[in-house]
């Protein structure tokens, strides 16, 4: 297959042009070249201007809600413009050094993702300066069929939020910049560079692309699968894992017993997933250094696998077997300093009702079917593949 910057980079679109990227460690060809440095190389545009989503264009901020400075590249004589920092959006005087912006940006597939409203940022930024913005495809680890997950509703737009999206999506980055820019209004000047080889059903190990991490704690695949649910865990004070080997697949508290917790986890009847008792000490975050009971999700048939309903159902045990000692997480949280975290990761507060009130996990997940089915009809026009 052909990545989208693979095949940009082997026309002549930017010859002439003052370049600006919008990139991360992620952004490799399947020959481990960094996009940044293909861009400084030909003698037939200017690589002026590098930005850099949550975690820095080196990603070397581990923790998440850590801003990033700007800063210079000296190997290439360029600013480094971060996108996380006390702007979420490229300024006039920005893009005032570009006459266009390149986007070559890994998702994994969920909602709450920062790096893809990043992207929408740059584009409503890229239309007011009128600055054309050419973004270049790349596979959705998770596949681009499924679609899971409660829909954002209105008054609970954030930053891991800010457009009416499942938890799950299903879509590629290309998909969404068309989708973003048209349905809601962002008017960028938008050239898509789509993927070649790609279809849905596949998953990125069926790829040639090589995996490199897209944020500190995303090592791998098996933690892109599980994402769009454990992430929930974001909103609560268990641990979801971050500060071990294995974030987001490890969930727990000093206060859970972990084969009891395994045990009604695996008597809900969940499909493509098996979870074993563990117990885990996190080096930093919540619990750094404290001994958690819980356990880790296997997904051993990620077909039939539903990571929402997952998260849904691990959040709905947490808290039946300690409703006194599980607690929601308080705001401040990416930015917002009112809402409950729970109620912008969700979308709403309905998910936080329903784990509160013990509603069946069936009837949970028949909540979402509206959502997701309208979501599907309205994406139809901007699917690629």
């Amino acid at each position: 297959m052909q990545l989208g910057s693979e095949i940009l980079l082997a026309s002549n679109r930017l010859d002439g042009l003052r370049v600006g990227v919008l990139a991360n460690p992620a952004s490799v060809d399947r020959r481990f070249r960094h996009i940044v440095d293909l861009l400084a190389a030909p003698p037939d545009f200017k690589l002026s201007a590098i930005f850099g989503p949550q975690h820095g264009f080196r990603s070397d901020l581990q923790d998440n809600m850590i801003e990033t400075p700007h800063a210079d590249d000296p190997k290439r004589g360029v600013p480094i413009f971060s996108l996380y920092s006390e702007t979420r959006e490229p300024t006039p005087d920005m893009l005032s050094l570009i006459d266009v912006l390149v986007i070559d940006i890994q998702d994994v597939g969920a909602r709450i993702y920062t790096f893809i409203y990043t992207m929408a940022n740059c584009l409503a930024a890229c239309a007011r300066a009128g600055v054309p913005v050419i973004v270049c495809d790349r596979p959705n680890p998770i596949g681009g069929i499924a679609v899971e997950g409660p829909m954002l509703e209105p008054g609970y737009e954030s930053f891991v939020g800010q457009y009416p999206i499942p938890m799950r999506h299903g879509m590629t980055t290309a998909e969404l910049a068309e989708f973003f820019n048209v349905e809601f209004g962002l008017a960028a000047e938008l050239e898509l560079v789509p993927m070649q080889g790609w279809s849905r059903e596949m998953y990125f190990d069926e790829t040639d692309v090589p995996w490199i991490m897209p944020s500190p704690n995303m090592p791998t695949l098996d933690t892109a699968i599980v994402y769009p649910g454990t992430v929930l865990f974001e909103g609560t004070m268990l641990s979801e894992g971050r500060g071990t080997t294995r974030p987001f697949e490890l969930i727990g508290a000093p206060w859970l017993d972990g084969d009891t917790f395994a045990a009604r986890m695996n008597d809900t009847g969940l499909k493509g997933a098996y979870f074993r008792p563990a117990i885990f000490e996190p080096t930093f975050q919540k619990h750094a250094r404290t001994t958690c009971g819980g356990c880790q999700i296997h997904v051993v048939d990620r077909e039939a696998f539903e990571p929402v309903l997952a998260g849904a159902a691990l959040l709905r045990e947490a808290y039946a077997l300690a409703p006194d000692q599980f607690k929601w997480r308080d705001p401040p949280y990416e930015y917002e300093h009112d809402k409950m975290p729970i109620d912008i990761l969700a979308g709403s507060p309905t998910l936080r009702e329903q784990i509160e009130q013990q509603v069946p996990l069936r009837d949970i997940s028949d909540s979402w079917r509206p959502g997701e089915a309208a979501f599907i009809e309205r994406r139809r026009p901007y699917l690629l593949y």
